[in-house]
């Protein structure tokens, strides 16, 4: 694992979290109910940030690990790492953080995240890291508009509608969805726990023409070697 194992991974204030995301996240972009931000350490300097928070809509996802109560769940919704750090940062990164949620919110059953096949990866990481996978579904939410990539739930949060627009009203305006995928990934801390989704094999993800690195469209050899690096 060479380096990776001298990287520290603690607790940081979301200012600069979020500082760090808009820098080197693909979307420049935070998650507003981010509320949990771990910084990733290596020659005393961040080179990493791991953002959870609470779902967007927990009336959907609470019922895919069972039983959970309300705030017995966690999605990492930003994550984002520089060059500077070595082979196997990632994945070591993330298990560590999950170490530290069980250690100090034993309550926490089950971690949910999402890949985003459209832009930028289909989850080589999570897999990596031990995460289940439980969905793929083409993403037609990212819309492409007047040079910008912009989600359809951003145009249509109260920002925006204020403005007079939403996502209906810029598609009329020429907006086009993005081709692509979501993938739907869970980690389940508390073992006694249930998924209540079918668990995919990773073969479903070339099954469905989803396979995604840094952005680029990848075959199953392609993305087992990047396994292999984080």
């Amino acid at each position: 694992m060479g380096r990776a194992k001298e990287i520290i991974v603690k607790v940081i204030p979301a200012k600069i979290a979020n500082e760090f995301v808009k820098k080197h996240h693909y979307s420049g972009k935070v998650v507003p109910n981010s509320t949990l931000h771990f910084g990733c350490f290596l020659d005393d300097k961040l080179h990493g940030v791991m953002s959870y928070g609470t779902s967007m809509d927990k009336r959907k996802v609470l019922p895919l690990v069972q039983p959970t109560l309300w705030n017995e769940m966690l999605e990492l919704n930003r994550m984002a790492f520089d060059a500077y750090l070595p082979k196997y940062s990632e994945s070591r990164c993330i298990a560590i953080s999950i170490k530290l949620i069980k250690k100090n919110s034993p309550h926490i059953k089950w971690i949910l995240s999402y890949s985003d096949g459209t832009q930028c990866g289909d989850g080589t990481i999570y897999r990596a890291s031990g995460f289940y996978l439980t969905g793929v579904k083409e993403n037609k939410t990212i819309l492409e508009w007047d040079g910008k990539i912009i989600s359809e739930k951003t145009l249509n949060n109260s920002n925006y509608k204020l403005q007079g627009m939403s996502a209906g009203k810029a598609k009329k305006m020429g907006a086009k969805p993005l081709s692509g995928f979501q993938l739907r990934y869970i980690y389940l801390i508390d073992k006694t726990c249930k998924i209540t989704v079918p668990i995919l094999p990773f073969s479903k993800i070339d099954e469905m023409g989803a396979g995604m690195y840094k952005g680029e469209k990848v075959s199953l050899q392609e993305r087992k070697q990047h396994a292999s690096e984080v």
